[in-house]
């Protein structure tokens, strides 16, 4: 990887240096009205292209500051969350014992159940006479 990396940085320079040979002549860059420049046209391709690396670095340096904002964000609010689903948890695990409690006190299913079928036969023994 190393050669590689190598190969490619040295190709770069060498293209770098015989466009530089080749674009000697010199350009005027207007920057604004009445501030103008004169250098070589390498020199000038070389600079925009500087700025623009520049330009970049600090938008990717911007965007993954926003990024890790946007990250510990979401981090704190998963983790509180999760400490509500805890307490919901905790509440749902002492309102369902406190259920339990209250219907072991209460008269069991079934005694209910023949009280109201021998209720019924009362009833209809009732209207039939």
């Amino acid at each position: 990887m190393r050669q590689i990396n190598f190969s490619l940085i040295f190709a770069f320079g060498l293209a770098m240096v015989f466009f530089t040979l080749e674009n000697t002549a010199a350009t005027t860059v207007h920057v604004l009205p009445g501030l103008k420049y004169t250098m070589p046209l390498a020199a000038l391709l070389l600079l925009s292209s500087g700025i623009g690396a520049v330009s970049a670095w600090f938008f990717a340096t911007w965007s993954g500051m926003l990024n890790t904002v946007i990250t510990v964000g979401k981090d704190e609010e998963y983790q509180a969350q999760q400490v509500r689903i805890q307490e919901l948890e905790t509440d749902l695990n002492r309102y369902r014992s406190t259920v339990e409690t209250q219907l072991g006190l209460l008269p069991s299913a079934k005694t209910s159940a023949s009280d109201d079928e021998d209720s019924d036969v009362e009833q209809l023994d009732v209207s039939a006479s």
